[in-house]
């Protein structure tokens, strides 16, 4: 028995230290004596294709997200499946990600192998976090320095993406416990919800919310008459699946803290959105971001990096990818 649990305790302790070598290892300008202007090649190629589609900016940050929470930050989320396989981008919660997402990070890696010395040294891990920083920036947000030095994961399955993605419907104690579960704190969560100030969502995943949320109220009463009104305009009850509406109803194209003001009106989209506001052990956090552009991009910074650090491939437990989707 207690041998047992000597093993148990060595087995994590080696995991925490496994875990922090990972992060140990990445830094700022990791690449300075590699691609020193990797930064600057990536920042244009992220700035042409946002002139191209605004899409490109929720896209890209979507994209880390889902890569992140999902066997770590190792751009498993851009290999395409073949074969046998089944890769993480085919599992039914990553369809709606959008293709100027992974486009953007193509493009970047495109740019960076023109040059001859950059040429396959640049992991496509790497590439999407110094775009997902870019795309923020470009939207009004802070930008902010990035820790470099991930590999490229060598597995992506469909399978491993199974539960790991939080759904619109959880509430806080469901998005604690699933964000605890990557090392992020309830700060870290309700500032990570605020890339909901940008970008869509199709109406299937909150029509319960307006037409059978309960027996006693078909809309969610945290809800706000009126956007409820205005989201049944939006989506009527057999709309087209395709059709998209804004996360945020007022600044949907510009990165700040209007989706902290949002809540306090009712005006959250999805169910686990509102509930930062409705549930009292956020709430404070909700109306101090509201009030506060500077405290909410100073969390989001700090909690952008603590998600950059989760699951780290380094050594031989990753590789440089030649091409983003396909496994050397």
């Amino acid at each position: 028995m207690g041998r047992v649990i000597l093993i148990q305790i060595l087995s994590l302790s080696c995991l925490l230290i496994f875990s922090n070598l990972a992060s140990a290892q990445l830094k700022q300008n990791y690449y300075a004596t590699i691609c020193p202007n990797v930064e600057t090649i990536v920042r244009n190629a992220v700035r042409a294709k946002v002139q191209q589609t605004f899409v490109t900016i929720p896209g890209t940050l979507r994209l880390f997200f889902h890569d992140c929470f999902v066997q770590g930050c190792d751009a498993s989320v851009m290999i395409a499946s073949s074969g046998s396989n089944k890769a993480e981008k085919d599992h039914p919660d990553n369809l709606s990600l959008a293709g100027d997402g992974f486009d953007t990070v193509i493009k970047a890696k495109a740019a960076i192998d023109a040059v001859p010395s950059c040429r396959n040294k640049v992991s496509c891990a790497d590439i999407l976090t110094m775009a997902t920083r870019d795309v923020v920036a470009l939207a009004g947000g802070p930008s902010y320095p990035v820790e470099l030095g991930r590999l490229d994961g060598l597995s992506s399955t469909a399978a491993s993406v199974t539960g790991k993605l939080p759904k619109p419907n959880l509430n806080l104690n469901q998005l604690n416990s699933m964000f605890s579960a990557k090392g992020l704190t309830q700060n870290d969560m309700i500032a990570l919800s605020g890339a909901h100030t940008l970008g869509f969502s199709h109406c299937d995943q909150f029509s319960n919310r307006i037409y059978n949320f309960s027996k006693v109220n078909p809309v969610d009463p945290t809800l706000s008459p009126s956007y409820a009104t205005q989201l049944q305009q939006q989506c009527p009850k057999n709309v087209d699946p395709r059709i998209a509406i804004n996360m945020d109803p007022n600044t949907p194209r510009t990165f700040d803290n209007v989706y902290y003001k949002n809540l306090q009106q009712g005006k959250g989209l999805f169910t686990s959105d509102q509930v930062l506001f409705s549930d009292s052990r956020s709430r404070s956090t909700v109306n101090t971001w509201a009030s506060s552009s500077k405290a909410f991009n100073d969390a989001f910074v700090a909690a952008m990096g603590k998600l950059g650090r989760v699951g780290v491939k380094t050594g031989r437990s990753g590789n440089i990818r030649r091409d983003c989707s396909a496994f050397n």
